[in-house]
């Protein structure tokens, strides 16, 4: 029995109880849920529904906890149920109930963990957007990998997601670019303010190579050459490796159309019906203000020049006439404050900032060997690059690695943990388990066994404590994805795999499943290779979302 089939047992009896009493069921939840308690010895899980409900429907909590207990004690696949403190439900369920979990997974298959908590909801997710004047550094790798992961798992429950990369092809870093590039190009030396590292001289020759007028033409028009080629190439790479990283957006959306397609002026003008525009010395502003900002913000300069909060309002806008119920934006540790500023103008548009805008920030990360940051990159000059990181880890460790932490929390990745073949690197720990459990299954199909059909299956057989363990283990994968979703926090879904794995090992340690000569295949045998079967199908589930291979073998 599933967590999930056990809460809608739990939900029917109550309603039940409460009709029988003459009570009014509409005061229980849509949906409950059961947890795993703490200590094995408070039985298989726990239900607090009978204290949600008691007060509403005037009925001592113990008591209502009582008659709920009696009327699953009759369910089948229950085999007791004990009332604790003020009236919690602890569940314990007959063994052949705890193992048709196996059978249910493996049916199941990449379909097992996935829900409906945000079905029906329209999601544009941003992440990474690193400006085109370099390659994507060790802060942006992370939202790569976050943000990859977090699309991932709200799909899994239930939510329709489109991932957006935002492609700052306008405005002064995009000047200082091409002036790097012009000085390259022509021997000079780099601007103060430019752009350094080898890049810039390599993406300049291969501008040069490609249009080699660039050399001879006037100042200003070399100049422009230069920005449109140079962008164009820093973007294909910036593109390249992150594909190489295993991570393709839905939408590459360019800056520059904001500005040509008069996207800024219908956004100025939806702002000006909302009632929130002004003007004062000789500039147009919002008045964000009114919405808890600290200072209202300038739209249009006295010169006539947008400014880049212009064009923030401009996407934003764009995003939500495509249809999307709520926009996140992922930045980086020192964009605390671009809070405020978004959420007013979010209000200044007449949307509520608690619904339709959610904005994620993320800590920062160094990467470590021999005890010491590394803080050159050989090619970007200032610091370490995505490049630099997949080379150091690999992209499975590296995924794993930078998901595996909440994404408000400063990581040291340490490079000597996260490539060693041991049980001590967590992304080891876990693939062992994807290639231990793959290797038994094959080993079975060549001595000729298998787990026979679903009907064979006789969950009874599994008994023992560590299976128990590990079924308890595999049932709480659909609330681990549920709730990676809800708090934005797909890091939970490693440390699950982890605990996974571990009572993997403890059930592969004290459990044997193939056959040896003094101890031949049997039916106990056959459920547990179901058991086996289950486990990998999760751990497969699991690393998906987090963008991360499940081998077969290592």
């Amino acid at each position: 029995m599933t967590p999930a089939k056990l809460a809608e047992t739990v939900l029917n009896a109550a309603c039940e109880v409460l009709v029988a009493r003459g009570l009014d069921a509409s005061a229980l939840p849509a949906s409950t849920s059961v947890e795993r308690p703490r200590s094995p010895e408070h039985g298989d899980y726990a239900s607090t529904l009978a204290l949600q409900v008691a007060k509403k429907v005037g009925v001592p909590p113990r008591e209502l906890a009582q008659a709920l207990a009696d009327r699953l004690a009759d369910a089948p696949g229950i085999a007791a149920v004990e009332i604790a403190g003020p009236g919690f439900l602890n569940i314990r369920l007959a063994a052949g109930a705890a193992g048709e979990l196996a059978r249910d997974i493996v049916l199941t298959g990449a379909e097992y963990g996935r829900g409906v908590r945000f079905a029906g909801q329209r999601l544009n997710l941003e992440f990474v957007s690193a400006n085109p004047t370099g390659p994507v550094h060790l802060g942006g790798v992370r939202w790569a990998a976050v943000g990859d992961a977090l699309a991932r798992v709200l799909r899994a429950a239930g939510a329709e997601v489109t991932t957006e990369y935002y492609f700052n092809d306008a405005g002064a870093q995009i000047d200082r670019f091409s002036g790097s590039l012009l000085a390259a190009a022509t021997g000079v030396p780099i601007p103060a303010d430019g752009y350094g590292g080898a890049y810039i001289a390599e993406i300049a020759k291969a501008v040069v190579e490609k249009r080699p007028e660039a050399l001879t033409l006037p100042a200003d028009q070399a100049r422009e050459l230069f920005r449109v080629e140079g962008i164009a190439l820093m973007f294909d790479e910036i593109r390249t490796s992150l594909a190489d990283f295993g991570v393709m957006f839905d939408v590459y959306f360019n800056e520059k159309d904001l500005h040509t397609g008069g996207r800024l002026d219908h956004a100025l003008e939806r702002l000006r019906e909302h009632g929130h525009v002004f003007e004062a010395d000789g500039a147009v502003w919002l008045r964000t203000t009114d919405f808890g900002d600290d200072k209202d913000r300038v739209l249009r300069k006295s010169d006539g020049a947008w400014t880049y909060f212009t064009a923030d309002c401009a996407y934003y806008l764009e995003k939500r006439e495509r249809g999307f119920d709520r926009v996140f934006i992922m930045l980086g540790a020192d964009h605390h404050g671009y809070v405020g500023r978004m959420k007013a103008m979010v209000a200044c548009f007449g949307d509520d900032p608690d619904v339709n805008l959610e904005i994620l920030i993320g800590q920062m990360v160094n990467l470590v060997r021999d005890g010491q940051p590394m803080r050159m990159s050989k090619r970007a000059g200032t610091v370490v690059t995505l490049e630099d990181f997949v080379d150091a880890l690999g992209v499975d460790a590296a995924r794993y690695a930078l998901a595996r932490y909440s994404a408000d929390s400063p990581i040291d990745i340490d490079v000597e943990l996260w490539t060693r073949a041991t049980r001590d690197n967590p992304v080891y720990y876990v693939q062992y388990v994807a290639a231990r459990t793959a290797s038994v299954a094959r080993n079975a199909s060549e001595l000729g066994l298998d787990r026979g059909p679903a009907e064979t299956f006789q969950p009874s057989l599994l008994t023992h404590e560590k299976e128990n363990e590990l079924l308890k283990a595999l049932g709480e994968y659909p609330a681990i994805v549920a709730t990676a979703a809800e708090l934005r926090e797909p890091h939970r879904v490693a440390r699950y795999l982890e605990e996974l794995s571990g009572a993997y090992h403890r059930f592969y340690d004290k459990c044997r499943i193939l056959p040896t000569v003094d101890d031949p295949w049997s039916e106990t045998k056959a459920a547990r290779l179901w058991l086996n079967d289950a486990t990998r199908t999760v751990i497969v589930n699991g690393l998906r979302l987090l963008g991360v291979s499940a081998p077969e073998r290592m």
